[in-house]
């Protein structure tokens, strides 16, 4: 039987070039020069740091920008608000979202069970596996599942026949 995974993964090579860039501009723009203005990634965890507000915006600006450069979906970041850190500068915690969560999982599963297409879904674990008789139900569901609002940026993986 024909299937696909529909999966929500970020590639962190392309997103740890981005903040190397970022790292880079950050040390050569004017408007940073004499700052603690920095950007750090541990696991699936990134930190800005930043000396006020205004500056932390910037970062987020640099940080979207280059993601799009590097092909990063930036939905794919978590923001947390920002906290208090040592003299008075500012520390925010984003968490960079792997897999499909349990919530947006039963929501494609609601939608595709409401589309009548004549495929089944099962959740394995972060990632959902869509299977079908005919191809060409595979590919009405690729493109209902496109058309869906979803906070997070899905890929369609391992067609298979």
């Amino acid at each position: 039987m024909p299937s696909f995974d529909v999966v929500s993964k970020t590639n962190i090579s392309e997103l740890d070039n981005a903040l190397n860039s970022v790292g880079r501009e950050v040390k050569q723009r004017y408007d940073f020069k004499g700052t603690t203005c920095s950007i750090e990634r541990s696991g699936n965890n990134l930190t800005i740091t930043a000396d006020n507000d205004m500056l932390l915006r910037q970062m987020h600006q640099l940080l979207h920008n280059y993601c799009a450069r590097r092909g990063v979906d930036s939905d794919v970041l978590d923001f947390k608000p920002p906290q208090n850190a040592t003299r008075g500068s500012l520390r925010q915690a984003v968490v960079i979202r792997q897999g499909i969560d349990e919530a947006t999982s039963r929501q494609i599963i609601k939608m595709v069970k409401g589309s009548k297409l004549k495929v089944q879904v099962a959740i394995q674990g972060d990632e959902l596996r869509i299977t079908g008789k005919k191809r060409d139900d595979l590919q009405q569901t690729i493109a209902a599942l496109k058309e869906m609002k979803v906070d997070l940026p899905l890929q369609y993986i391992n067609f298979r026949d």
